[in-house]
């Protein structure tokens, strides 16, 4: 039975309760590193860690008459905290250096488990690849037969993708783990770059080098193209295995579990219905990520029109990008694979995929590369046209016949000779660590 998708990780990071905890956590961080600095007295910091906390919905009542989240916050802070102690909290601080640090911790957090999937898709492909590494197909271009490659190395090809989208990811989970406390424009007027650095240091993050009132948008339009990147992907493995598991090709097909219904109307419908969702998910993620280059785009020092659409687009992309990869790992998983229908799609084109090798065989044996081309495809072109064997007519044509023997026409139609160097591919795939 397919798993059906109930993993809260991803967007528990996203909850109201979560992004409160980590606003809490960076002001505390604020709080430790002005102790040091001798600003906060011992007795308010372990007032401070002690009592710090919040309630959702009190932030959530006082900010209707606030209109300003961070504020309500921060009374609500202070109502378990103590006016003494609370005067602390915030100290030099503007919403943005709590805002933004704190979003840094939830996209790590994000990027986090999105590596971890990563890291699983890949592993699952690995094992697929060696699994049909010798599993002989015939390859494609323009949608039209080209030479027999094999379902393993298609699949060594998307690893290899993969693994590729696992480096963006950590870059751009570097590019955004940054934190700020520099205070209103970014100016540390009211709070030293010392403090800035401590609180970083305490939270793991790397300060960023300046700011205005916020972290430059830049850093996170990266983390988004890069999660549309990784959709597009995923978009591309499955539009392949569409294509495959049409009618007329059906050489793979989407595992379909017993009592599965495929049409209300044709009972006889088996659908790639996971990969066509994957393909309409991949355009959602892209159309968020151009919303993400929109917001690099801010007025002087700071404005807040990123942060009504990043409210949308961070949550739903990194939890629909979660969804997307966990739910295609388990389709490549328990993907159905027919070699048999492989094997008699590579043949049913009369043997015309072998073209190529029958071309280079007379130029080996003294022919001129434009004499060679037009005997292969003047053969090659009545073969499709009378739907008869390219091999025939070939050993039926005077200038082949005079040119090859029958052993060396033969050879050229022989589809192993494809997997002689599929090798070194799966030796670089072998090094891949998934």
């Amino acid at each position: 039975m397919i798993p059906r998708y109930s993993r809260p990780e991803m967007a528990s990071i996203w909850s109201e309760e979560h992004k409160m905890a980590k606003w809490l956590q960076v002001e505390i961080a604020a709080c430790e590193a002005w102790a040091e600095h001798g600003l906060v007295p011992p007795e308010a910091l372990a007032a401070i860690k002690e009592k710090a906390d919040f309630d959702v919905d009190r932030v959530k009542e006082i900010e209707k008459e606030t209109r300003h989240d961070v504020v309500a916050f921060l009374r609500n802070v202070g109502e378990y905290v103590g006016d003494e102690a609370a005067k602390y909290i915030h100290y030099g601080m503007t919403s943005s250096d709590m805002l933004d640090t704190a979003l840094a911790l939830q996209l790590r957090e994000a990027a986090d488990i999105l590596l971890r999937d990563l890291r699983h898709l890949l592993g699952v492909l690995k094992r697929r690849a060696f699994e049909h590494r010798h599993t002989v197909m015939v390859g494609r271009s323009h949608g039209i037969h080209a030479e027999p490659i094999t379902f393993g190395l298609k699949l060594a090809v998307w690893c290899f993708e993969t693994a590729r989208n696992i480096e963006r990811l950590e870059r751009a989970r570097q590019v955004v783990s940054v934190g700020q406390i520099s205070g209103a424009v970014g100016t540390y007027a009211m709070v030293p770059p010392e403090i800035e650095a401590d609180v970083c240091r305490r939270l793991g993050l790397t300060p960023a080098p300046a700011t205005t009132q916020v972290i430059q948008r830049d850093r996170h339009a990266e983390f988004m193209t890069t999660l549309a990147v990784i959709a597009s992907s995923i978009e591309r493995y499955a539009t392949e295995i569409r294509h495959l598991q049409r009618t007329e090709v059906l050489e793979a097909e989407e595992f379909f579990q017993q009592g599965q219904t495929g049409s209300s109307a044709m009972p006889h419908k088996r659908n790639p219905i996971v990969s066509e969702r994957m393909c309409g998910q991949a355009r959602v993620i892209r159309a968020n990520a151009l919303v993400a280059l929109e917001n690099v785009a801010l007025w002087h020092e700071r404005d807040i029109s990123h942060s009504s659409a990043e409210r949308v687009i961070l949550p739903d992309s990194t939890i629909l990008l979660d969804y997307m990869l966990y739910r295609f790992a388990d389709l490549v998983d328990k993907l159905l694979v027919y070699p048999e229908r492989m094997k008699a799609n590579l043949w049913s084109s009369h043997g015309l995929v072998f073209s190529q090798a029958v071309l280079l065989k007379l130029v080996d044996k003294g022919l001129s590369r434009k004499e060679a081309y037009r005997v292969v495809q003047t053969n090659a072109m009545e073969a499709w046209q009378e739907k008869t064997s390219f091999k025939e007519l070939l050993a039926a044509d005077e200038t082949v016949r005079a040119t090859l023997t029958e052993e060396e026409l033969e050879s050229c139609f022989d589809e192993t000779r494809y997997l002689d160097n599929v090798g070194a591919v799966f030796a670089r795939l072998e090094e891949l660590e998934a």
